[in-house]
């Protein structure tokens, strides 16, 4: 049986895509009559129609959508193997696909990068922004290699969790705000506070300290991004609650002040890692620069 060509799926994809058969032509560099060829011999090979050709525009069938669908999958997988194959014979380790949570500091990820590059020159790292839930996801489908997510997760068979950090959390105030040695939910509960997005760590945490003390204040405003939270109380727009070590350059400006957070209020983050991942050197590369990163609990 003859396998699928690679180069007809990609001519199918360009189609769907850019709606005809002629701007596929261009995007491709191939001859109109290239094309077409292509998606007789895919019919042919599929024993069913994958488009409905219009005067103005191909439309796909429900085959068609099905194979698009598949065979963008089949094209990534493809230029990723090419990309491994190439690696290895110029002597480069690997690419390793880290997945990255909100909670994560901007501060410590071009830290641990620098010391990466300088242990394991020949390791590239893709940072990807994820939940940790889908983070969790992604590593059981294999689309992620490593990933640094809230803790606790739910405890899986293929995935290794290994506790990373614990930081402490704090707030960041406007310099002209009168405030206590130590803040409590009680004194920050009528005030315009800030922090991270809802549906992540951050925000559940919050919402819990402040919940046990009887307050459910809504925020003044959700972010996800740290520097745009810390502009806020810089600009004495409102106070902001971040990890200790997140707001460790803010600590000696004169526009903010930081403060504790009574009771205390601790961000746990894990380091998670597909086990049967434990081999490539590549990834074993990363995970020993994230351990010298790690703050005890």
């Amino acid at each position: 049986m003859r396998n699928l060509n690679l180069d007809q799926v990609q001519t199918l994809v360009a189609i769907a895509d850019l709606g005809t058969f002629a701007a596929a032509a261009q995007a491709l560099h191939l001859s109109p009559p290239a094309i077409s060829l292509h998606i007789k011999e895919l019919e042919a090979r599929m024993d069913t129609a994958l488009l409905l050709r219009g005067r103005r525009q191909a439309v796909l069938t429900a085959a068609g959508e099905v194979l698009v669908a598949q065979g963008r999958q089949l094209l990534d997988a493809s230029d990723e193997l090419i990309d491994l194959v190439q690696r290895r014979a110029s002597g480069r380790e690997g690419l390793v696909k880290v997945g990255v949570s909100a909670g994560v500091s901007t501060r410590l990820l071009p830290m641990m990068l620098e010391q990466l590059s300088q242990r394991s020159p020949g390791v590239e790292v893709k940072l990807e922004a994820v939940g940790s839930a889908d983070a969790m996801q992604r590593l059981r489908a294999g689309s992620l290699d490593v990933a640094i997510v809230a803790s606790p997760q739910p405890s899986s068979a293929e995935i290794v969790l290994t506790p990373w950090r614990n930081d402490p959390m704090v707030v960041l105030l406007p310099a002209a705000w009168k405030a206590p040695k130590r803040v409590t939910p009680d004194w920050l509960a009528d005030k315009r506070w800030a922090s991270f997005a809802p549906a992540t760590q951050m925000h559940g945490l919050i919402a819990g300290w402040f919940g046990q003390a009887g307050h459910h204040p809504r925020p003044f405003l959700t972010l996800s991004y740290p520097g745009a939270l810390k502009s806020l109380a810089a600009a004495s727009q409102s106070a902001v609650i971040l990890p200790l070590e997140e707001v460790e350059d803010q600590l000696h400006l004169p526009g903010v002040q930081v403060r504790q957070l009574w009771p205390r209020l601790m961000r746990p983050m894990a380091v998670a890692h597909r086990r049967d991942g434990s081999h490539n050197p590549a990834a074993a590369a990363v995970l020993e620069v994230l351990a010298a990163f790690a703050l005890p609990r």
